[in-house]
This record gives structure tokens, C-alpha cells and sequence, in this order.
């Protein structure tokens, strides 16, 4: 299989992941973990070379595991990935004005995942586990409850004060 990819990735970062795994495939999903962690996402070409190298799978194989769970990205994501509740409990509670905050604030527009700078992401979920906190929005494993328009815009504001 002869597919190209618009990424060169270091192919030795892959070996020693899946080497740490013994190059088994019933570590395919924690393999795929560590990789989404290095990179940011799954690039096509380290997914082909898993593929390749590890015993009784394919690319196809790789593809498939990669694209049935939803927490892989097969699109580079932001150092901070934003997940915005859209749940029942948060969307009655005014996350959409959230959302619609930190698309204005980042210039992400509808239909995005990541800011230009490619130092955000941005999801909507369908459910954080804290209604009673809601609206509620996680940046990367911080759980920010009872978000407003006003409090996400002071919280994203501190965190690009960071990155200066």
C-alpha cells in the first residue's frame, strides 16, 4: 500500500511507542493514545506505518480502530483543547452563548476545530458529567463549572497571557 501523506513524521518516536508496547495489537488503542499524545492527533502516515510494522494489522485495520473512537483526531489539535457541554442541563443553562464567546474570542468559526495559531481546539460534547455544574467547559482536564460569556472570554484571556 503506497499512500502518501503531506506530513514527514519521525518514524523512530513510532517505533519506541509501539516497542514499549511489545508490538502487540491488543495494545493498539494505547498505542494509538500515546501517538494522538506526542503529535496532537493521528497523522495519516504514522497510522500507515503502525499499519505496516505491527503483526497481524494493516492500515485499514489502524484506520478503523482510529476512526470508531471518538476521542482519536485525524486533524492536528491545540495545545488547549476547549470542550463545550451541549448537553440538556448546559444548553438550558446558556452554553451556546459560551460556545458562541470563545469563537468570537479565538476566531474559530462554526465548523473549525482549531485556531489559526493552532493553539486551540474547540469541541462541543454531548455531556461532561456535571449537570449540576452547568454550563460547564473543560480546558484540557481543568473543569471550568458555571461558565458565562463574560467568565470564559477572563479564562481564555489568562491562559493566551501564558503563551506570551
Amino acid at each position: 500500500m503506497s499512500v502518501e501523506s503531506p506530513h514527514k513524521i519521525d518514524t523512530s518516536k513510532l517505533d519506541e511507542i509501539m516497542a514499549s508496547y511489545d508490538y502487540k495489537k491488543s495494545n493498539l488503542i494505547a498505542i494509538l493514545q500515546k501517538v494522538q499524545e506526542v503529535f496532537r492527533y493521528l497523522p495519516e502516515e504514522a497510522m500507515i506505518y503502525i499499519g505496516t510494522k505491527m503483526e497481524g494489522l494493516s492500515p485499514a485495520t489502524v484506520f478503523g480502530v482510529a476512526t470508531f473512537y471518538a476521542q482519536f483526531s485525524l486533524e492536528p489539535k491545540g495545545k488547549y483543547e476547549i470542550k463545550v457541554c451541549d448537553g440538556t442541563a448546559c444548553h438550558v443553562r446558556g452554553s451556546m452563548p459560551v460556545l458562541n464567546a470563545i469563537r468570537a474570542k479565538l476566531n474559530i468559526p462554526a465548523g473549525q476545530l482549531t485556531s489559526e495559531n493552532g493553539l486551540f481546539s474547540l469541541e462541543t460534547v454531548s455531556c461532561l458529567g456535571a449537570c449540576g455544574l452547568a454550563p460547564v467547559v473543560v480546558i484540557n482536564d481543568k473543569v471550568y463549572p458555571q461558565m458565562t460569556s463574560d467568565a470564559i472570554t477572563i479564562v481564555l484571556d489568562t491562559i493566551m497571557k501564558g503563551e506570551n
